[in-house]
């Protein structure tokens, strides 16, 4: 029997879905224990012991002056080290869902790894305001992400997630999103009634550039989305799971593919 790799979810003051990726982590066969920030910070805890770094969404901090800003500086001030030794590790991934996809992108983890310096954004929805809704999106199959990368979530690379946020237009100048592009980071994208990107609303719930919804970073190991997997790891979860006759919960793949990859490196 393999062993459980064990993962870290981080907690501080606003996050809200830490007991949600918990749940996912240890059913899809996982070690999962939630690690407020400032134990890191203290050295009762430390990122050697942890195969994968699970930031989960909420508002951290409250979201002051911009999603995810305060978390990200208080990790490239005081554990930058410990990331950069994390991530130089072949065992290890890391997963940022929503505020936690908004904190990789503002510490410069995302999406070329240059810890310190933001290369990307998320900014304000088109819509100009909070969107809660269940959205379409498309796994890329010749994205970057080892752990996705031909292990299908669904048999058309297809699925159904849910969505919360405010601030989830993802945005970079020409010359990086070129580069994000050609460099096959982008992960997932949302798409419409006949599975193509959009940038309508709402299936495109914030206008991001080329109907982005996830990237990873340029070794595949990083992965940030918007949509939440966390809130689909039972079929129950679903609104519609009798009518539409779900036969299986379409994030939770993400994470089980997170535990074999680490597994078997």
């Amino acid at each position: 029997m393999k062993n459980k790799p064990r993962v870290l979810i981080f907690k501080t003051e606003g996050t809200n879905c830490d007991e949600e990726l918990c749940f996912a982590f240890k059913i899809a066969g996982g070690d999962p224990k939630i690690v407020h920030v400032n134990e890191l910070r203290e050295k009762s805890e430390n990122l050697k012991k942890y195969n994968i770094l699970a930031i989960p969404g909420g508002f951290s901090y409250g979201d002051d002056i911009v999603s995810g800003k305060i978390l990200a500086v208080e990790l490239t001030s005081f554990l930058s080290e410990e990331l950069k030794k994390f991530i130089e590790r072949k065992d290890t991934l890391i997963i940022g869902i929503c505020n936690g996809f908004q904190v990789l992108i503002r510490t410069g983890l995302l999406p070329f790894r240059t810890i310190g310096k933001m290369q990307a954004t998320l900014t304000n929805n088109d819509s100009g305001h909070f969107d809660c809704r269940w959205v379409n999106l498309k796994i890329e199959p010749k994205s970057n992400c080892v752990f996705l990368n031909n292990k299908n979530t669904s048999d058309n690379n297809l699925i159904s997630l849910q969505v919360a946020h405010g601030e989830g237009k993802f945005f970079a100048d020409n010359k990086t999103l070129r580069t994000v592009e050609q460099s096959n980071l982008v992960v997932f994208r949302y798409v419409d009634e006949k599975g193509k990107p959009t940038q309508k609303y709402p299936q495109n719930p914030n206008g991001s550039l080329n109907a982005i919804a996830g990237i990873c970073d340029t070794t595949g190991r990083i992965l940030g989305l918007m949509p939440h997997p966390e809130r689909f790891v039972k079929i129950e979860q679903h609104p519609n799971w009798r009518r539409l006759n779900v036969q299986k919960p379409q994030g939770l793949p993400i994470f089980e593919n997170m535990i074999e990859f680490v597994q078997n490196a």
